[in-house]
């Protein structure tokens, strides 16, 4: 049976590959539907991005709903430095014919969560945690419900990409991040560590192009476009392909090595504000909370992905 799972994004190119590998795997994975927070954009632009995403993958049956235009308590920040002005900059898509779901993106995480059997949905988080985090203080009885959030987020080795210490989801929202840290649901992060290694090379983007589909081509244009902020910011051979990897764990856990650790949250401090702190020794007794990766298999994470992206229109 393929694992049930919600998709919590702010997509941004990354994230749109992250949708289209999950819809690439119908063996693996069901797509129950998506919901939209601000982030990489405003959620005028997320909710719109992930509907174009389905249709491009021919798939305007999963349902969108929009969530959290803010962090729980903090003012909007979004990267269009990175992502351009719509989010999803590179390849010319359509406007979306369908229609976004009525119910607030919170609420329709807590319904669906409801009404299937406990640990049967898997949350996958590629943006900010804002609607997760507000779904869980609205309705904490769903903590006992979700079999296991799987999160883009964070960093230790890697510290930060929006401050010296942050990493972006995080930042935009580290007091929803600290709630689902504390939640006692089952959490795998895929930091920084692992996405950094995970680099979109010229020779891997001219792959995904030939696939001869225009799913292949739309990503090949999508990370073209978003590697130059990258390319610019770190010199390497490649910018890193951040959310992606959320699905690739579910599909391909043995791509992956890391730990059961202690995470939290920083939320206070002005030096070190979203800061994943990371019990990486085991240096406090804080219980464990978190399987944190590490490593992966770069060169197998890309086959994956083209192997499964070649599948769709």
């Amino acid at each position: 049976m393929p694992t049930k799972i919600i998709i919590d994004t702010d997509p941004g190119q990354d994230d749109a590959v992250a949708i289209l590998l999950a819809l690439a795997s119908p063996d693996e994975i069901e797509l129950l539907g998506i919901t939209a927070v601000a982030g990489n954009v405003p959620l005028s632009r997320t909710s719109t991005n992930a509907r174009k995403v389905l249709e491009l993958a021919g798939r305007p049956d999963i349902p969108v709903h929009a969530g959290c235009m803010r962090p729980m308590l903090r003012k909007p920040r979004t990267a269009e430095y990175v992502h351009g002005p719509t989010g999803l900059n590179g390849p010319d898509l359509p406007e979306p014919k369908m229609p976004l779901g009525k119910a607030h993106g919170v609420d329709w995480i807590i319904e669906t969560l409801m009404a299937h059997p406990a640990g049967t949905i898997t949350l996958c988080t590629l943006g900010p945690l804002t609607n997760v985090g507000m779904a869980l203080v609205k309705a904490p009885a769903i903590a006992e419900r979700i079999g296991r959030i799987v999160m883009m987020a964070g960093a230790y080795f890697e510290v930060g990409n929006v401050t010296p210490a942050a990493e972006f989801n995080v930042y935009v929202d580290p007091e929803a991040a600290d709630v689902v840290m504390r939640s006692g649901v089952p959490i795998t992060i895929l930091p920084l560590d692992v996405t950094h290694q995970v680099l979109s090379t010229r020779d891997r983007i001219q792959k995904l192009r030939m696939l001869g589909n225009r799913t292949g081509r739309a990503v090949a244009e999508m990370l073209t476009f978003s590697e130059a902020f990258d390319l610019k910011k770190y010199g390497w051979t490649g910018a890193p392909l951040h959310d992606p990897n959320v699905i690739a764990w579910l599909l391909a856990p043995e791509l992956y090595n890391g730990r059961e650790i202690n995470v939290s949250t920083e939320t206070v401090s002005a030096l070190t504000l979203g800061m994943t702190v990371a019990d990486w020794w085991g240096v406090t007794d804080r219980p464990k909370n978190a399987l944190f990766l590490r490593d992966v298999d770069a060169k197998g994470f890309y086959a994956l992905l083209t192997e499964r992206l070649a599948r769709l229109p």
